[in-house]
């Protein structure tokens, strides 16, 4: 498993970020990335020169994030 030192030196510059579906994003949605096998980053639509946050998988997990609401494989 990655710890967080080694999310921050992935290269993000190449991601394809998606937004959740299956509901409204009036406010904004949260786009997400994979941006390795067990890692990934989290954008803020409201912040959109804010840099992306990185999580692992377990991490996504245990925040109640689910990359297949954005339609992305774990």
């Amino acid at each position: 498993m990655l710890n967080g030192t080694d999310l921050y030196a992935l290269d993000i510059n190449e991601a394809s970020f998606v937004k959740a579906y299956g509901g409204p994003c009036t406010e904004g949605c949260v786009p997400l990335a994979r941006i390795g096998d067990d890692a990934w980053a989290l954008g803020d639509s409201k912040r959109p020169d804010a840099q992306p946050l990185r999580f692992t998988t377990e991490e996504l997990d245990a925040a109640g994030i689910d990359p297949a609401h954005f339609g992305l494989q774990v």
